[in-house]
């Protein structure tokens, strides 16, 4: 078994509700479709207790199994397509439109760079890392120059690396690199 969050998991772990145990939110907190029950067993002295906690979870409605859900959903899927009508034809040649998924054409800014940052703080870092969020957060509204605000981005920029790999980085240094205003020649 591959046990997965319900909604009733995710109400749980949600700040403020406590009516599980620590060691049974800590199991709702793995529970990810993925991880079968050898993973849960470290959680507890053996591995019947790890078993009975999961199928107690299940029982309340926390866990499901994840291929069940899964096996259930491609039954629905088949069905709804049994019973839906043939898709029309598609067009002898689509049209295709040049566009780019990150097309910003607004002005260069320090402020549009800080708010870009801003986001990324809130998306990547609030939740995995409160601490390194608040410092950000903090140095971002302390930052009055492009030089404080590069080395703002590259700290950022470092800790996604580590956590969301160099692509991704990549990607938003680009981005930064676009909205930060040029740099001032200085002869």
């Amino acid at each position: 078994m591959f046990p997965t969050k319900t909604d009733k998991a995710r109400d749980e772990l949600q700040a403020g509700q406590r009516t599980l145990s620590q060691r049974e939110r800590a199991l709702l907190l793995m529970a990810d479709g993925r991880r079968s029950l050898t993973d849960f067993s470290p959680l507890f002295p053996n591995r019947l207790e790890a078993e009975q906690a999961i199928q107690a979870l299940v029982m309340k409605g926390y866990l499901q199994d994840a291929q069940a859900v899964a096996a259930a959903a491609a039954q629905a899927a088949a069905h709804a397509a049994a019973l839906a009508p043939p898709a029309p034809l598609p067009a002898a040649d689509p049209i295709r439109i040049a566009t780019s998924t990150d097309n910003f054409d607004g002005k260069r800014s320090l402020a549009t760079t800080r708010m870009f940052l801003f986001d990324i703080c809130e998306r990547m870092f609030v939740r995995r890392d409160p601490k390194f969020a608040l410092q950000m957060r903090d140095a971002l509204r302390e930052a009055r120059d492009r030089q404080a605000m590069l080395t703002i981005a590259a700290l950022m920029l470092s800790e996604v690396e580590k956590t969301a790999g160099a692509e991704r980085a990549e990607s938003l240094r680009e981005r930064i690199e676009r909205l930060l205003p040029p740099a001032e020649v200085v002869h």
